[in-house]
């Protein structure tokens, strides 16, 4: 059964986690550059938690159905986009968890200069992964299947 689910269901509840972390980063940072920072803050630790969720639902779907090939060999053109594609997320993405904690450890702390100065890297980054993700999904699961 835990095979079945993560092979249906995972990539597309996976897909939509990465979606809504974000617009979370969107919308955190629209809200700091309007200095509502009650706000940003909540919506930033809601985006973390989004990601956390994620990297839970993520290792379920490797436990469960493994990796999931991209069809190179029908596709070479795509694949010269999708594995760089995928290298840069995948090495940014295992960043991101120190980054974003650290980011927001020192934002907890009021550590304004190092939270702003750690958010300088943090936020592209991982609104980078977040999107890249999406766009990973897309070429596995709708262009290239």
């Amino acid at each position: 059964m835990p095979y079945l689910i993560a092979q249906s269901i995972l990539p597309h509840v996976n897909v939509s986690l990465n979606a809504t972390a974000a617009l979370l980063l969107l919308v955190g940072y629209v809200l700091i550059r309007k200095r509502r920072e009650a706000a940003h803050r909540w919506v930033m630790l809601s985006c973390f938690g989004v990601s956390v969720v994620f990297l839970c639902s993520y290792l379920l779907h490797k436990y469960g159905y493994g990796d999931t090939k991209f069809p190179a060999d029908r596709y070479p053109t795509a694949a010269s986009v999708y594995y760089p594609l995928l290298i840069s997320h995948v090495i940014f993405a295992m960043v991101i968890p120190v980054l974003a904690l650290t980011t927001i450890i020192f934002g907890l702390r009021g550590r304004r200069a190092l939270h702003r100065r750690w958010a300088k890297i943090t936020f592209p980054l991982w609104l980078y992964v977040s999107i890249t993700g999406i766009l990973v999904y897309l070429f596995l699961y709708h262009w290239y299947p």
